[in-house]
Formats: C-alpha cells, sequence, structure tokens
C-alpha cells in the first residue's frame, strides 16, 4: 500500500483542484482554448456534475452503506441500482464533471490537463484502492460488478 492511498478526501482533493484549476486560468494559462458559448458548457457541466455526484450520494444512502470514501471497508452492499449501472464511480465522475466545467469557463490548456491529473491521481490513490478493500470485502460479487460496469464512464 502506498502512503498517499486514501489519505486525501476526496472533496478535499476537489477544492486543491479546482482551486489550482482557477489559479491557472488566471494567471498562467499558457494556451487559451476557447470554444464558442464556453460559459454555457461550463455552466451544463457543472450543473450536471453536481447532480451526478449528488445521485451517487443518494444510491448509497437509499441502500444504508457508506459514504465515507477513507473507510471503504466499512461498505455493507454493493450498490448496483441508478447511475451505478452505468459506472461505478458516479460521485467521483460527478467531481471531474464540475472540474472539467470550470476548466471551460477559464478555456485554459492548464486547466484541462489539471483535470486529467485530477482523474489520474483519484484512480491510482483512492479508487483503486477502494476496489482492493471492496473485493477483499465482497468477493464474486464484486469482481462480478468490475466485470460488468466501468470504473468512470
Amino acid at each position: 500500500m502506498h502512503r498517499l492511498e486514501l489519505r486525501i478526501p476526496p472533496l478535499v482533493l476537489v477544492a486543491i483542484f479546482a482551486a489550482a484549476i482557477v489559479a491557472a486560468s488566471v494567471w498562467m494559462p499558457l494556451v487559451r482554448v476557447p470554444v464558442p458559448g464556453h460559459r454555457a458548457l461550463a455552466v451544463l457541466l457543472i450543473l450536471a456534475g453536481l447532480g451526478v455526484a449528488l445521485a451517487g450520494v443518494l444510491a448509497f444512502r437509499r441502500a444504508r452503506t457508506t459514504v465515507n470514501p477513507m473507510a471503504p471497508q466499512r461498505a455493507t452492499t454493493v450498490v448496483r441500482t441508478g447511475l451505478y449501472r452505468l459506472s461505478r464511480n458516479p460521485m467521483y465522475l460527478g467531481m471531474a464533471l464540475v472540474l472539467l466545467g470550470l476548466a471551460a469557463w477559464g478555456s485554459a490548456l492548464t486547466g484541462y490537463a489539471l483535470v486529467a491529473a485530477f482523474c489520474g491521481y483519484l484512480t491510482r490513490f483512492q479508487i483503486k484502492p477502494e476496489e482492493r478493500a471492496l473485493l477483499q470485502r465482497f468477493g464474486p460479487e464484486f469482481a462480478d460488478y468490475m466485470g460488468q460496469v466501468r470504473r468512470w464512464i
């Protein structure tokens, strides 16, 4: 186990990356990639991201399982309903969409690179350790789910 695994709560990580995306868009945009209607697209992405993340949380609440990303071993069930039929990580997908919206708002290539970095970091240090814990806890049931549903989309 790497020492960064399950150490930074995803909401803290989103806040850090959001601040970095905004700062990069303002102070070091490097290359601007404005798309016509990018502000409207940004708002849509942010709203969609919030909706996707909230739907993920609500599905966990309905299933009466933990939403604490720092303690995946406390999960009581494998959630397969709602958006969890399409993505194993709708909460994280929603966070990534919010960050993508912020990057679209700023139109800086640096912002998009930071979204990719967020997804990479989250996959390596949050999602993969969660998957190991869930495989240990639920065995073949979670392995079957992993085989049927993609990690992100």
